[in-house]
């Protein structure tokens, strides 16, 4: 029973180390210190996609949009990175509340409007990229400001900031999860919607507040990404979903909603980022890598599905 116990609640944990062995046997260079840094700036931006995600999904719904969130909320920062009269911090902002009012307007069609999130996402998918391609006329929005440049590129040391703004948001996201009472709420809405109104829950503005911080947490992923390539891109955060999902659902979060761990969604993020720079080094096709992760996405949700029903 105990190796059972470990097997449903560290198979991600243990998916890693076994992915990190087997690829240091093959190419001992993966190990080298600065790839395991190159890793984990790559991971950094589906690290804050998938923590807003593991919310959402907390309460049964699903955030279609964070990829073309990121993709406005860059693009916006990028446009007022330009002028470098202005201090590092004001495109962040800009990328922030770009990403906190689409992650809204979200929020207040599902939760006011009882549209299913699938459809509201999906749409808000479609016009988000749309308003991007608008902003930048579909071209690249470059020269930022060299400040701007060092949220996504700089280093503390030889750590990469995009790790230490990473750190931060899952620090409060912990906090906000299991320290206060918001975190039960998330949990409870999840589990049983209708025994959470009855308790007195504000369904409604919990449904709300999960998809303004998907946003908000899209919007900084899209701050840090743009600052990494020097550049607004208008097609930044394409299918940047499906990744943030695949970590969330490998880390023991289920689609069903109410039942997850923080901490399982960062392992399932490195789980991806491990998978794609090992593959990468391998010079697997990226076509290739595609297959492997839709395998391991259909996998962990056959993993969830199983689990639920011992239950």
């Amino acid at each position: 029973m105990a190796v059972q116990y470990y097997l449903m609640n560290f198979a991600t944990l243990i998916g890693l180390l076994l992915l990190i062995l087997i690829f240091g046997v093959i190419k001992p260079k993966f190990l080298d210190i600065d790839n395991v840094f190159n890793i984990m700036r790559q991971a950094s931006i589906n690290g804050l996609l998938a923590l807003g995600m593991t919310f959402v999904v907390l309460t049964a719904g699903i955030d279609l949009s964070v990829g073309s969130i990121l993709g406005a909320s860059g693009i916006f920062a990028a446009l007022v990175a330009q002028n470098h009269a202005l201090p590092w911090f004001v495109p962040m902002l800009v990328g922030l509340g770009v990403g906190l009012l689409l992650g809204s307007i979200n929020g207040i069609v599902i939760s006011f409007l009882s549209v299913p999130a699938f459809v509201a996402t999906l749409g808000m998918l479609s016009v988000a990229r749309g308003i991007t391609y608008l902003a930048s006329d579909a071209q690249p929005v470059p020269g930022l400001g060299d400040d701007f440049l060092q949220i996504g590129g700089g280093n503390v040391g030889i750590v990469p900031i995009p790790v230490f703004i990473v750190a931060a948001a899952f620090l409060i996201c912990y906090l906000l999860l299991y320290r206060i009472k918001y975190g039960r709420y998330v949990f409870g809405v999840g589990g049983n919607i209708s025994a959470a109104k009855v308790s007195g829950i504000n369904v409604r503005y919990i449904i709300w507040s999960v998809y303004m911080l998907s946003g908000v947490l899209a919007g900084l992923a899209g701050v840090v990404l743009t600052s990494r390539v020097s550049s607004g891109l208008a097609q930044a955060g394409q299918n940047y979903e499906t990744d943030a999902i695949a970590a969330v659902v490998m880390g023991g979060t289920s689609l069903s909603g109410g039942k997850g761990r923080l901490w399982g969604t960062i392992v399932g993020v490195m789980v991806i980022a491990v998978l794609n720079n090992g593959l990468d080094m391998l010079a697997v096709s990226s076509y290739w890598q595609l297959i492997i992760k839709g395998i391991i996405i259909v996998a962990a949700v056959i993993v969830d599905s199983v689990n639920s029903s011992k239950e």
